[in-house]
């Protein structure tokens, strides 16, 4: 065991190793002490607010809400956490599905008229992607620079045309982390993936959550071009989420992309109104948190345990890719343990055979401390959401497991009050009323072949 102190200041990293098979695998766990200091501050259209607002405004909220200490413990915890300011007076919007969401971004980007910032995953040569490629080269030659950052590994399969065509039309494009070593712009690491997703029009609206730019998402059926490693899973249709922002957080999250793009060493991009200045656009209390494989710890991982450490009556949380550490598992079991309701929505078909297997092993410990678990059926599930006691809700691009949380760069939103709440409290019940319950008794007499598949997973955990 080694403690060693990370730059934060009141922050720790507990660097854990344990052996499972011939890997070993560093676990990175951060202080989660209540810390001293001023109370939470918020961020509206003007700027940083009095603390006497601040404390009016979340005061308001915890008043609409069920009673609940998940403010009062949480919060400052996540803002010595995060960094990222709590930002007042923005509109949200529940997008679910591709269809929606597409529909929602395309209508955004046919109104840009100063610049289009789009950080992709996956980015498809298919019906979807070519729609999104023909849509931003006619703003780019309409005169509104769009900026383009795609991950190398997620776009490895998207021909090489594909991109010499958005690039000869004058969108500004950059790649993050190449394949290639040679290609490297500085320490090359394999295993590095710029996981977010996230379009941003004009410095006032913004999209983030789990949904790529694919064909995948495009409904029932299964269009030609798209990625699938699943031949069983191809007919279906995808249940992702995603949001759509307005107002003062979308300042925190175009930081976030240009940090991205200059980490990187992308070229300079083009001048124009990157940070106008911020509406009030309606009156959600949100957070914008990003975190990178460059920082001591994963920031939402940190906030996600702090909130579920903080949880009085319930944690619902719907998750495409499930392989938890040591420190999530035990973090879901003393909830349960203390009487909150733990509910967790999980996959029941998926496009990553190992990492379907390696988190199915934890079910039988999770069920034995209390945890409900259902598996969705009838779709590909690919929505990243949680919400505890109803009013801390959180949205974005980060699964639970070890690649996300050591690898990945990933990007959530967090958003306060039972307003919003409400919202995904309903989009869980639904998703809920198709799942199937996982019951201890039928689990503990699974077949002989899924233990053996759970038991290989294993091996591979880290590296999913």
């Amino acid at each position: 065991m080694i403690l060693r102190q990370c730059a934060a200041p009141g922050l720790a990293l507990l660097a854990l190793s344990s052996c499972i098979g011939c890997s070993s695998l560093p676990r990175i766990v951060p202080d989660l002490a209540q810390p001293a200091g001023p109370a939470v501050q918020l961020e509206g259209a003007r700027g940083p607010l009095s603390v006497a607002r601040s404390r009016a405004i979340l005061d308001g909220l915890a008043a609409r809400s069920p009673a609940t200490g998940v403010f009062e413990r949480h919060l400052a915890l996540e803002e010595a956490l995060v960094g990222s300011p709590l930002t007042t007076g923005n509109q949200v919007l529940l997008l679910q599905d591709g269809p929606a969401t597409y529909q929602a971004m395309f209508a955004a980007i046919a109104a840009a008229r100063d610049h289009i910032n789009l950080e992709t995953y996956i980015l498809d040569d298919d019906e979807v992607g070519q729609r999104f490629a023909q849509a931003l080269m006619a703003k780019q030659a309409q005169g509104v620079q769009v900026n383009l950052l795609r991950d190398s590994a997620g776009t490895f399969g998207t021909p090489a045309a594909f991109f010499e065509r958005l690039a000869a039309s004058g969108v500004q494009l950059h790649e993050f982390n190449p394949v290639n070593p040679l290609a490297a712009r500085d320490d090359w690491r394999w295993n590095r993936r710029d996981h977010r997703k996230l379009l941003i029009v004009d410095g006032h609206t913004a999209f983030l959550g789990g949904i790529n730019i694919s064909s995948v998402y495009s409904g029932g059926s299964f269009q030609r071009g798209s990625k699938v490693r699943d031949n069983a899973a191809a007919s279906l249709a995808w249940r992702d989420t995603d949001l759509q922002l307005q107002g003062p957080v979308v300042a925190e999250l175009q930081k976030l992309f240009i940090d991205a793009w200059q980490q990187q060493k992308g070229p300079p991009l083009a001048e124009r109104r990157y940070f106008p200045p911020p509406q009030v656009a309606g009156r959600q209390v949100v957070r914008a948190i990003g975190s990178s494989p460059e920082e001591p710890f994963s920031l939402i991982y940190a906030t996600l345990l702090s909130a579920i450490g903080s949880a009085e009556t319930s944690v619902h949380i719907t998750n495409a890719y499930f392989a938890p550490d040591p420190q999530l598992l035990a973090a879901l079991e003393t909830a349960a343990q203390r009487g909150v309701d733990v509910t967790l929505i999980l996959p029941s078909q998926t496009d990553s055979w190992l990492v379907f297997h390696a988190g199915r092993r934890h079910y039988a410990r999770l069920l034995k401390a209390g945890v409900k678990i259902f598996e969705r059926r009838g779709v590909i599930l690919h929505s990243k959401t949680a919400l505890v006691d109803g009013v801390w809700a959180t949205v974005g691009s980060t699964n639970l497991d070890w690649r996300s949380f050591l690898h990945n760069h990933e990007l959530n939103a967090v958003v306060l009050g039972a307003e919003f709440g409400r919202q995904v409290q309903a989009m869980f019940n639904k998703d809920l009323a198709a799942s199937d319950r996982i019951g201890l008794t039928a689990w503990q007499q699974r077949p002989l072949d899924l233990r053996l598949k759970e038991q290989f997973a294993r091996a591979w955990e880290y590296w999913l």
